[in-house]
């Protein structure tokens, strides 16, 4: 706990290296203070972002001895039978987002979705925050570089009730998707750890 303008605040350790994901943490808990641990946390190989989350949140906790999240994210695309599913960095880095967009050339189907799972852990409870935004894809890649992205395929995500890529959102396109997506794991932890 901390103390910030008179108020104490709780504290959560966040291990992972993707800085998109720490900004993220540190702009949605906005009442609680989240300290980045720079460590690399091996991923099991599993389909299952869920159990990801589990294992490297127990593996961050093994690192830190304090309670702790770990973020794992998916993204599955209907007409591929859900590919690349929990495989997102190694098929940014293989085919990219260029190699996506040929898979789906022609596609009619274009449904999508990010799904994410935020793991928490202290030792002794283990508890698991999951959301999921749905969307489709574009037909070629759109957008700029973005503060908020975390992913390259923000170029080519559109949301659903949109029509433009996350990478083309501008402050007031944001302010709306915040307000109509599920709530982000994340926030749906921030709110029970704050009750804690």
């Amino acid at each position: 706990m901390i103390e910030v303008q008179g108020k104490t605040m709780k504290e959560i350790i966040f291990v992972t290296t993707n800085k998109g994901k720490i900004a993220s943490a540190q702009k949605e808990l906005t009442n609680i203070n989240v300290l980045p641990i720079e460590a690399e946390l091996s991923e099991p190989r599993s389909d299952d972002i869920k159990e990801i989350a589990k294992q490297k949140v127990l593996q961050a906790y093994s690192i830190v001895k304090q309670p702790c999240i770990a973020l794992d994210s998916g993204f599955f695309i209907e007409a591929l039978n859900g590919f690349p599913r929990a495989y997102v960095n190694h098929m940014l880095d293989t085919i990219g987002i260029e190699g996506i967009l040929k898979l789906m050339s022609g596609v009619e189907n274009r449904a999508c979705e990010f799904k994410s799972c935020l793991a928490y852990y202290d030792g002794e409870e283990l508890r698991f925050f999951e959301s999921k935004s749905p969307g489709s894809i574009a037909e070629k890649r759109r957008g700029s570089d973005n503060e908020n992205s975390w992913s390259d395929l923000w170029y080519i995500f559109i949301p659903r009730h949109f029509h433009k890529t996350m990478a083309e959102f501008d402050k007031e396109a944001f302010l709306v998707y915040n307000r109509v997506k599920e709530a982000s794991g994340m926030k749906k932890f921030g709110e029970w750890y704050s009750g804690l």
